[in-house]
C-alpha cells in the first residue's frame, strides 16, 4: 500500500537515544538526514519558517541532478546551522510527524546533527560564551560592573569591534543587566511554609524558577509575576539556588553540560514538588526545557518526569484558576491596542491562547495577537552570521505591529519582544505580559 498523506492521529515524539553511540555515528546520521531530506523537498510546505528549508532547497535546486542525493554531505551542515529548534515545523506545517511511518522530527534530527558536530568539533568561543549563561551572568550583574556593561553595550565602536572579533552585530539588540539579581531580591521568599487553595490542576502555591533572564537581566519581570499572583491569593517561593535551564548549550548541541544543569536542578525542583508547590517558569523556552526536552531525554528519570508534570506557564496557570473562578478580574486600568506576539517555545508547550485571554479580560484593552516567528530564538539574531536572515523572518511581524499602531507591545519571550520593538518603523518600548497584567491591576 502507498504511504498515507498525512495523518489524523495525536502526534507524539519519541525519546531523544543521546546517550547511545549510534546517536553519534556519523554515517548513521548522514543517512537520515539524507532520507528526511529527500521527503521534505518533495514536500516543501516549510519553506516560508526559517532559514533552515530555503537553505536546503536551493542546495537541491542547484545542484545538477535537481535532487538530494546531489547535495554534497559536507553541505548538510548549512542546513543545521540554520536551524534554531523553534519546533513550528513539527508543530503546525509537518503532516509526516510520528505516529505517520515517516517519522519526521525535523527539530530533533537538527539536535542530533548539532551534538555530532559538538562531539567532533566543540564550538565557537563566541557560543561558548553566549550559552554560558549563569558564569556570563554572574560575572556581570553586580552593582560596580553591569552599569559600565551596559553602557558600553550602547558604544558604536564597541559594537563594531564586537562584530569584527567574535561575530556579534553591531545592530542587534543585546539584553541588559542588573545590578541585583531576582533571586536576592526574593530571598526572604525562599520555601515559606504556607498553605495555597487548589483549584482545578493547581495547588494554589507556587515555586518560581527565574531562568537566567528573568534573574539577571530583566528582575522586575519576576517582580510582577508575584505581585500579580499575591493579588490573586496564590502564595509564591523561590528555589533556594538554582541554574541554567540548559536551553541555550542544547540549542548548541552540547548535551553533557544539558546533563550536569539537569543534575544540579531537577533534585531541588523535585523536593518543591514533592512539598506541593507548583513550579512556574516566566520564559517559555525555560518551561519547554522541562516540560518536553528533559524528559524526552531522560524518559526513565521519575524526578524529571515528575517537575515536568508540576511545571506551568505563568498565563496558563491564571487560566487554570480562572476557569475553577478563582482569578481576580477586577481591573483597573485598561491596556489600550496591544500587539501580541505569541512565542514559539509557548505555542509548542500546546497551552493554548492563555496569555491572549487574561489580557482581553482587560476591559477596553484591544488585543492583535500574531503567530509568526519574531527570528531572535535565544541567540541567532545576535550572530554576524545570522543577522540578514532574522530580519527577514521578522519582516512579517514588524509589519503587522506598525499597522497596528500599538499602545503596547509584548511577548512571553522578553528577548523576541525586544527584538520586535528594535526594529519597529516607529520605534517603540516593549513589555511583558504580566507586567502589563500588573498594570492593569494598578498594583
Amino acid at each position: 500500500m502507498p504511504p498515507k498523506e498525512g495523518s489524523l492521529e495525536a502526534p507524539t515524539r519519541h525519546p531523544i537515544d543521546w546517550k547511545s553511540k549510534d546517536f553519534y555515528n556519523q554515517d548513521a546520521l548522514n543517512k537520515e538526514l539524507e532520507r528526511v531530506f529527500d521527503l521534505c523537498h518533495g514536500c516543501r510546505r516549510c519553506v516560508s519558517l526559517c532559514n533552515a528549508f530555503p537553505t536546503l532547497f536551493d542546495l537541491v535546486d542547484e545542484n545538477p541532478t535537481m535532487e538530494v542525493e546531489g547535495v554534497d554531505k559536507a553541505d548538510y551542515q548549512k542546513v543545521v546551522d540554520s536551524c534554531y529548534l523553534c519546533d513550528l515545523c513539527f508543530m503546525t506545517k509537518c503532516p509526516y510527524i510520528p505516529p505517520h511511518e515517516w517519522n519526521i522530527d525535523f527539530p530533533h534530527l537538527m539536535l542530533r546533527a548539532k551534538a555530532v558536530k559538538f562531539q567532533k568539533e566543540g564550538a565557537k568561543l563566541r557560543d561558548k560564551i553566549m550559552t554560558s549563561t549563569d558564569a556570563v551572568s554572574k560575572t556581570i550583574a553586580k552593582p560596580l560592573v553591569a552599569p559600565i556593561i551596559n553602557a558600553a553595550a550602547k558604544t558604536p565602536v564597541l559594537r563594531k569591534a564586537l562584530d569584527y572579533i567574535i561575530d556579534i552585530d553591531q545592530d542587534a539588540w543585546l539584553p541588559p543587566y542588573t545590578s541585583k539579581p531576582l533571586i536576592a531580591r526574593l530571598k526572604d521568599r525562599r520555601e515559606s511554609d504556607v498553605k495555597g487553595e487548589p483549584a482545578g490542576s493547581t495547588s494554589g502555591k507556587v515555586a518560581l524558577f527565574a531562568t537566567c533572564y528573568s534573574n539577571f537581566n530583566e528582575p522586575h519581570h519576576g517582580e510582577d509575576l508575584v505581585a500579580v499572583f499575591e493579588h490573586n491569593n496564590i502564595p509564591v517561593t523561590i528555589a533556594e539556588k538554582e541554574r541554567c535551564c540548559g536551553m541555550p548549550k542544547l540549542e548548541l548541541g552540547d548535551l553533557e553540560a544539558v546533563d550536569k544543569l539537569k543534575k544540579f536542578n531537577i533534585p531541588i525542583l523535585a523536593r518543591l514538588v514533592d512539598q506541593g508547590w507548583d513550579i512556574l517558569a516566566p520564559v517559555p523556552s525555560c518551561a519547554l526545557m522541562f516540560r518536553q526536552e528533559l524528559p524526552l531525554m531522560y524518559p526513565d528519570d521519575a524526578d524529571v518526569q515528575k517537575v515536568a508534570k508540576a511545571v506551568f506557564d505563568p498565563f496558563e496557570y491564571l487560566m487554570l484558576r480562572e476557569k475553577a473562578g478563582k482569578f481576580n478580574s477586577d481591573f483597573k486600568s485598561d491596556l489600550g491596542k496591544v500587539a501580541y506576539h505569541v512565542a514559539c517555545h509557548q505555542r509548542v508547550q500546546n497551552i493554548g491562547p492563555r496569555t491572549r485571554q487574561a489580557l482581553e479580560m482587560v476591559p477596553g484593552t484591544e488585543v492583535t495577537v500574531i503567530e509568526r516567528c519574531s527570528g531572535h530564538d535565544g541567540t541567532y539574531a545576535m550572530k554576524s552570521e545570522h543577522r540578514k536572515d532574522a530580519l527577514k523572518i521578522l519582516r512579517p511581524v514588524t509589519r503587522k505591529v506598525d499597522a497596528v499602531d500599538a499602545d503596547n507591545i509584548c511577548s512571553d519571550c522578553p528577548m523576541a519582544a525586544h527584538h520586535i520593538a528594535a526594529n519597529l518603523e516607529n520605534k517603540k518600548e516593549a513589555a511583558h505580559p504580566i507586567s502589563l497584567l500588573r498594570r492593569a491591576y494598578d498594583i
